[in-house]
């Protein structure tokens, strides 16, 4: 991507910043699919396919960017692959690490237990970057509710980590209307959430957070790091 090219997504990120401050998740989408045509990707976790709908109503056959860790839940690999099956217009694009499971336990041991921060890095990151380069913005489904880290998050922002503009069209939703719109339109959704897991990503490094606390609080559980270098 060439500097003019930077600067110019960068400039869309800011008036659309302020012009979208307080759009809908209809209206990110829709002027996110009118202004990136097939140059945007949806990141998804496949805890649920709230954001994978929206999205697939501003265009069908979006592409839908998940991160095969190689350390994810069997259901999140089964929610996954039941989103293929209800949303057959949409193109998965699995992410994976350089190195496969084995490789690189073989070579660092469980960076997960270690060093879990790189284990990060190397499996969730790095291919993330590799990816989102090939895309002039990407769509998540940050929410200010999430923690107190995201309290902040806007509906449009430039993303100067990864060098592209990011919309998180649901970033004001509650969870009210959160659970809401599952309930209204049955989206699928991850068996583990109804078994206590509010926020999920890879197994190791996942648990069910406590009665009353915010949902990331099952993510790394006893150490500091809230965030796996996706969002902050």
């Amino acid at each position: 991507m060439t500097q003019s090219t930077v600067d110019d997504l960068k400039s869309v990120a800011e008036a659309a910043s302020a012009a979208l401050a307080n759009a809908t998740a209809t209206e990110a989408l829709a002027w996110t699919a009118h202004t990136f045509g097939d140059s945007f990707i949806v990141a998804s976790n496949m805890q649920d396919a709230v954001l994978i709908d929206l999205a697939a109503q501003a265009k069908p056959d979006v592409d839908v960017l998940f991160l095969q860790t190689g350390y994810h839940f069997a259901e999140t690999i089964g929610t996954r692959d039941a989103v293929e099956a209800v949303y057959p217009s949409v193109r998965i694009v699995n992410a994976e690490a350089e190195q496969s499971v084995a490789d690189q336990e073989a070579e660092f041991g469980l960076l997960n237990k270690t060093d879990p921060g790189r284990c990060c890095h190397l499996r969730k990151v790095v291919p993330l970057q590799r990816t989102l380069a090939k895309y002039d913005a990407w769509v998540t489904g940050v929410r200010r509710v999430d923690a107190p880290t995201r309290a902040d998050t806007p509906i449009v922002q430039w993303d100067d980590r990864n060098g592209l503009v990011k919309v998180n069209p649901i970033a004001a939703w509650s969870d009210e209307e959160f659970d809401g719109y599952i309930a209204e339109h049955g989206i699928l959704q991850n068996p583990l959430v109804q078994e206590g897991y509010l926020s999920i990503g890879c197994a190791p490094c996942t648990a069910k957070p406590l009665p009353g606390s915010d949902p990331r609080s099952g993510r790394w559980a006893g150490l500091a790091k809230t965030e796996c270098g996706l969002h902050g």
